[in-house]
C-alpha cells in the first residue's frame, strides 16, 4: 500500500523526469515546487493537492509542479515535518510542549475524528454533541502545528526552489541539445 510498485528509486525518477520536462520556465516550475514544498508544512493533510494548486496560482507557478512536490510530505518525512511544526508553533506561541503531546500525537488525531462522527451523528440522534477532543486537538495540535509549520515551511521551499532553478534549467538546456541533434540526424 505504501511502497511503489516499481520500489521508491524508480518513483522517484519518474517525478524527477516529469518535474524536469514540464512545459514552462524554470521560474514558474520551480515556484510551483515553492507551493508544494510550503504546503507539506501544514497540518491540511487530505487537502494538500488543492492547497498546493491554490498557493501554486497565487504564486503564478506551474500546478503539476506543486502537486508533485507535496510528495516530499510522505511517511517518510511526515514525522520530521510535524515535529518541527509543532515545535516552532509551540515556541512561536510561548507554551511548552510536553513530552506527553508528542507520545499523544496520533492519538489526539484519533479522538479529533471520533469527536467530530459523533457530533455528526448527534445531529440525528438524541445523543449530545460533546468538542471536548476536537477542542483539544485544535488547541494543542492544529493550532500549533499550522502557526508552527509556516517558518519551516518557507525555509525549506525557499531552499527547494532556489536548488531546484538550475537543475531545471540545465535540464531543459541538455534536452533542446539532445532534441537539434535527433533532428539534425533524421533530417540527413
Amino acid at each position: 500500500m505504501i511502497y511503489p510498485h516499481g520500489g521508491w528509486g524508480r518513483a522517484f525518477a519518474y517525478a524527477k523526469h516529469r518535474l524536469r520536462r514540464l512545459p514552462d520556465t524554470p521560474e514558474t516550475i520551480a515556484r510551483g515546487i515553492w507551493a508544494g514544498v510550503f504546503v507539506t508544512f501544514t497540518p491540511l493533510f487530505g487537502l494538500h493537492f488543492v492547497v498546493a494548486a491554490i498557493v501554486a496560482r497565487l504564486v503564478r507557478g506551474n500546478i503539476v509542479a506543486a502537486l508533485m512536490a507535496t510528495f516530499i510530505g510522505n511517511p517518510l518525512t511526515f514525522f520530521a515535518i510535524g515535529y518541527a511544526s509543532l515545535q516552532t508553533g509551540y515556541l512561536l506561541l510561548g507554551m511548552e510542549l510536553e513530552q506527553t503531546t508528542m507520545q499523544s500525537f496520533g492519538r489526539k488525531f484519533v479522538v479529533a475524528w471520533q469527536d467530530l462522527k459523533h457530533n455528526f451523528l448527534a445531529l440525528f440522534t438524541e445523543d449530545t454533541a460533546d468538542w471536548v477532543g476536537l477542542a483539544a486537538f485544535f488547541d494543542e495540535i492544529f493550532y500549533p502545528y499550522m502557526i508552527g509549520g509556516i517558518i519551516p515551511g518557507v525555509i525549506t521551499a525557499t531552499v527547494i526552489y532556489y536548488l531546484s532553478i538550475p537543475v531545471i534549467r540545465t535540464y531543459k538546456k541538455r534536452r533542446r541539445v539532445r532534441i537539434k541533434d535527433i533532428k539534425r540526424s533524421t533530417d540527413v
